[in-house]
């Protein structure tokens, strides 16, 4: 391998294991997947390396959506009265919701994350990529 590709990955297990992945578990996937996206196109493979990194960082520490903004949204949702879909796997970020029935909503423009959809899933809101129908973050 490239030794820019060795000194990526490792950077990649550094962060990795830096970060205490318990609490910053929501926003990790939409993270690294932004990030990667966002460094491939800027710098290549190695971009894409550094950029899932960073993303998955970054993604832990904020979310999709910022902390003040949950709870704003989350009584957003609960006010709209949805009917809530039974999941019977473990329902966690990067869970994936595909299949028949689940109806999928537009996140309002003004919390910031139009480019996701949102549910109602065992009683608990979440937040979905509507390519993949993964959950990307859970709004408590």
């Amino acid at each position: 391998m490239d030794r820019n590709i060795w000194k990526a990955a490792s950077l990649t297990a550094a962060v990795t294991i830096a970060v205490p992945m318990s609490g910053y578990a929501q926003g990790i996937v939409g993270g690294v997947d932004e990030g990667a996206r966002e460094g491939a196109r800027s710098a290549g493979p190695v971009g894409a390396v550094v950029g899932g990194a960073i993303g998955g960082v970054v993604g832990g520490v904020n979310g999709v959506l910022g902390i003040d903004q949950r709870p704003r949204f989350r009584s957003y949702v609960v006010e709209r009265r949805l009917p809530s879909y039974e999941y019977h796997g473990d329902l966690k970020v990067g869970a994936d919701l595909s299949g028949d029935g689940i109806v999928y909503y537009d996140v309002p423009a003004e919390y910031g994350a139009s480019s996701y959809r949102y549910t109602v899933v065992n009683g608990r809101t979440v937040l979905v990529d509507p390519r993949s129908h993964r959950i990307v973050e859970i709004i408590e």
